[in-house]
């Protein structure tokens, strides 16, 4: 019995785990869509797009699902998707930016609003915590790319404004307005990265308790779900305390 109950919880995870999966690559491979139909279909000619493609990839999304992404655009089938920001507080007063793509306002306003109240947070006018928040370009390599001296040449020379190097690798920042530019300088230096994407960086963060965060990782789990949200982020920070418990 306690064998087939193993075997279902790892089919239950795997389940999951593919869900997720496939929900990705269709976010990645929307913001690919858009990117190509705000601008030219030549990810070369197309910073935007450009890095949309660099993310998707690094996510291991197939290229034959990144070449029909641009095509859908080219085609003139590709659905009109707006671009939205809500931003709100969650349980615990943690601050949650959600960004969406949506071809329905109503709908995904009325999702979020109700996701955000079953999960004991509340939704908040645009603007209402931006300011808790820095939009940046952020580039993660590998900490197998370099010595931390070497990968903090190549940033200084690329125009980055910060390189932090741990045993989990290097994350560069940068101004939002320089990621193309300093992404390409680097790809030159250092090779493909595994991660180049805009980000909103926390200035202020909340540290949330054990019940804390499991309140919030399910408001989060909830957003995730819905097709119309693209990247959700939120300015926790969980004690030593904590990550203890989570062992």
């Amino acid at each position: 019995m306690a064998g087939h109950s193993k075997w279902a919880n790892i089919q239950h995870r795997k389940g999951r785990q593919d869900k997720l999966r496939s929900k990705l690559f269709s976010k990645l491979a929307k913001e690919i869509t858009v990117a190509a139909k705000m601008g030219d279909p030549d990810p070369d000619k197309n910073p935007r797009l450009r890095l949309a493609v660099k993310e998707a990839k690094s996510n291991s999304v197939p290229k034959d699902v990144i070449d029909r992404a641009i095509k859908k655009s080219v085609g003139g089938d590709a659905e009109t998707y707006d671009e939205i920001r809500y931003e709100g507080y969650g349980p615990g007063g943690v601050a949650v930016i959600v960004e969406a793509m949506t071809d329905n306002r109503n709908r995904t306003a009325s999702t979020v609003r109700s996701t955000f109240t079953k999960n004991g947070g509340n939704l908040g006018e645009t603007g209402s915590v931006g300011f808790m928040f820095d939009r940046i370009g952020q580039v993660i390599y590998p900490a197998a790319v370099g010595d931390d001296d070497t990968v903090m040449m190549a940033a200084i020379e690329a125009g980055a404004n910060d390189c932090e190097s741990s045993v989990e690798g290097h994350i560069i920042t940068c101004a939002d307005t320089d990621l193309n530019e300093v992404s390409t300088a680097l790809e030159a230096e250092l090779g493909e990265s595994d991660s180049t994407k805009l980000i909103w960086q926390p200035n202020i963060s909340t540290e949330l308790d054990l019940e804390g965060m499991e309140k919030l990782m399910k408001l989060i789990d909830a957003l995730e779900d819905d097709d119309d949200i693209q990247r959700i982020t939120a300015n926790f920070e969980v004690s030593d305390e904590v990550m203890a418990q989570l062992g």
